[in-house]
């Protein structure tokens, strides 16, 4: 597994996803942003884990 972001870049692009109103659903996400998606499970049991921390 590759991972290219750290967890506190992960937690900021998802915070840049939900300000500028793009969809957080996991089935999105993996469709449009699979290496955050990868990246955001590696670090976090679930992404709602990952999303809950952003929200933090």
């Amino acid at each position: 597994m590759d991972v290219t972001l750290g967890p506190d870049e992960v937690l900021q692009l998802i915070r840049k996803l939900q300000t500028n109103g793009s969809s957080v659903s996991k089935k999105q996400v993996k469709q449009s942003h699979p290496e955050l998606m990868r990246n955001a499970l590696f670090y976090f049991p679930s992404w709602e884990h990952a999303i809950k921390n952003a929200e933090i």
